[in-house]
């Protein structure tokens, strides 16, 4: 499932110090329930009141925004019956605490249960290389459609 713009918006933060932790909490919440909506749309999701928590509950542990404008949400969960994956972009870029103190524009969000390892581990080890690739961000960045999305993956193949 992919979302080239992602509709939430925020209000700019007051004040020079920019958003408070718990406003970043909100942030999150609200990016991850629209991210929960799109594999939602799989028709894998047990519940998908709990797999927003449970990528919520995630998120409050450690931030998975990894820099160069890239989060990758991922939970493992009896709430999704089997492995899945959603893409969201926004233009600007959301605030997610990442450690380069840049906006997130791209979101990879992974969910699977919890006894599929092999799955899980080898997309989120592959989407890692990928990342890394000249030219791979910006493909998926600059992309007009969702099969552009898909034919920047399927090119590394």
């Amino acid at each position: 499932m992919i979302k080239l713009e992602m509709e939430s918006e925020f209000s700019p933060p007051e004040g020079e110090n920019g958003y408070s932790k718990r406003q970043i909490l909100n942030i999150k919440e609200t990016i991850l329930s629209e991210l929960t909506d799109l594999l939602d749309h799989s028709g894998k999701v047990s519940n998908k009141k709990k797999l927003s928590s449970d990528l919520f509950n995630r998120e409050k542990k450690a931030t998975t925004a990894i820099g160069r404008q890239i989060a990758i949400p991922h939970v493992r969960t009896m709430q999704a019956k089997e492995f899945i994956l959603a893409v969201g972009r926004h233009a600007d870029g959301y605030e997610f605490d990442a450690p380069d103190g840049k906006p997130v524009r791209l979101f990879f969000c992974m969910a699977a249960p919890p006894y599929d390892d092999n799955l899980y581990l080898k997309v989120f080890r592959s989407l890692a290389e990928r990342i890394n690739y000249p030219g791979f961000v910006e493909n998926l960045i600059e992309a007009s459609d969702p099969h552009l999305v898909i034919r920047a993956f399927k090119e590394l193949e």
